[in-house]
């Protein structure tokens, strides 16, 4: 077995059971103690797991981005649908948006369907299949379709979004620090975010509260390019006093 087949197994093995232990990935495997502790050790560099004595546990909240779709979609509904809600009570007047492939805004635009005067630029390629029986215009990105994450992705979905101006880029991310800004674990998603955000009057982040005080491995965003933060529950009061001091409108 090739080795990036073998480091994908196992990526799919700590999704599925959340732990590893080297001795029985090799038994598995048929290869030696060393050559897992390697491959663990690229998973780690990737930020996919935390190396422990005798193996590995799962980042759940940086892998998330690794996990298929619809698995993503059933983790922490009802935050999503939380923050879905109180996105649409803002986006009341808005009436163009750049929207992300991710679950969390998945939920929004299932709350946008009646929105004859909406516009949503997206690369998420679930969107068009959601969007398809709706009132709202729709425009796709086009691209190489990555059929893990239901997203369009590629130099023809960058170029295609830098074509438009919109009022609001709705995104989500993996994690915001005071200090570092918001963070996300994917790449080729995070340069995808950032166009969205460059085109973007406005820019909302919608984060459930489990990913405050959390840093993701690519950095999406600084502090001062967020205008709202939409999230599930009310945060400490430190963060409340930090957006207050950084102009930035709460929501949850």
């Amino acid at each position: 077995m090739a080795s990036k087949d073998r480091i994908s197994l196992i990526k799919q093995l700590l999704i599925n059971e959340k732990k590893v232990s080297v001795a029985s990935l090799s038994e598995q495997f048929s290869v030696t103690e060393e050559t897992i502790r390697r491959d663990l050790d690229k998973l780690e560099a990737e930020g996919i797991l935390t190396r422990t004595y005798g193996g590995a546990v799962l980042n759940s909240e940086e892998t998330v981005s690794n996990i298929p779709f619809y698995k993503r979609a059933e983790h922490n509904v009802e935050a999503k649908q939380a923050i879905a809600f109180k996105v649409r009570e803002v986006l009341e007047s808005v009436h163009t948006i750049a929207a992300d492939a991710s679950s969390t805004v998945m939920e929004t635009l299932k709350l946008l369907k009646d929105r004859e005067d909406m516009t949503i630029v997206t690369n998420s390629s679930e969107a068009l299949r959601e969007l398809m029986v709706s009132e709202v215009n729709v425009l796709s990105t086009g691209g190489i379709l990555n059929k893990r994450t239901l997203s369009m992705q590629g130099d023809l979905t960058e170029r295609a979004i830098e074509n438009y101006n919109v009022e609001m880029a709705v995104i989500s991310c993996k994690g915001i620090d005071k200090q570092v800004g918001a963070t996300d674990t994917n790449e080729v998603e995070a340069r995808i975010k950032k166009i969205m955000i460059a085109q973007a009057s406005e820019v909302m982040l919608l984060i459930d509260s489990e990913k405050f005080c959390k840093k993701g491995f690519v950095h999406l965003s600084n502090i001062d390019q967020i205008n709202h933060v939409v999230t599930d529950k009310k945060p400490s009061d430190d963060w409340i006093d930090f957006f207050t001091k950084n102009n930035i409108q709460l929501h949850y």
